[in-house]
């Protein structure tokens, strides 16, 4: 069974993790990012990284708990 992969649209060229966590309303505030990566992986295009500053572009590929997200 495949999962959905939801797409994340950006208009500019880049969005940082931590600012793509909560875009995508998986934490609530920018302050939860160190938190929520301390304690979750996220593997971005297959690799396991956790840096709250890391820049995601268009075609990046993102997995958190079971759901997938793309920037589009």
């Amino acid at each position: 069974m495949n999962k959905k992969t939801t797409e994340i649209s950006i208009t500019s060229e880049f969005i940082t993790l931590g600012q793509f966590l909560k875009f995508a309303d998986i934490i609530y505030s920018g302050g939860e990012a160190k938190a929520f990566l301390a304690t979750h992986d996220v593997v971005i295009n297959g690799e396991l990284d956790c840096r709250r500053g890391r820049k995601l572009r268009v075609g990046d590929v993102i997995e958190i708990e079971g759901q997938k997200f793309e920037i589009k």
